[in-house]
């Protein structure tokens, strides 16, 4: 068989996760190789992914890659990356901090409260 690919991939042990745009749904994974046009991928089953584009994040890597599935065979899949650069994922956690901190003074004052401090 013909080897297809423009770029040789390098044989890893990546954990990753594959997270599909259509339905929002991740699923942890392995990537088995990668380059720097695409991966191949292992799922722990056998997994309905969809045609068009996906996410791969590689914390190893602390990289996210948007996909498309270009084979797939019982738990294993071919992507390509896309030039595109995934969105950012959305945090909260500002908002969490600063609910956080507000909570945090709310009960400082209440122990001075009853400590009679206050």
């Amino acid at each position: 068989m013909q080897d297809r690919r423009q770029t040789t991939r390098d044989k890893v042990l990546y954990g990753g996760v594959a997270k599909s745009d259509e339905t929002g749904i991740a699923q942890d994974c392995v990537v088995r190789n990668i380059s720097e046009k695409g991966a191949s991928i292992e799922f722990t089953n056998v997994v309905r992914l969809p045609k068009a584009q996906m996410s791969l994040t590689i914390a190893r890597k602390s990289r996210s890659f948007l996909a498309k599935i270009v084979w797939w065979r019982d738990n294993f899949v071919g992507v390509a990356f896309s030039d595109e650069a995934p969105a950012p994922p959305v945090s909260d956690l500002d908002e969490r901090l600063r609910k956080s901190e507000a909570k945090k003074r709310q009960l400082q004052r209440r122990i001075k409260q009853l400590l009679g401090e206050g």
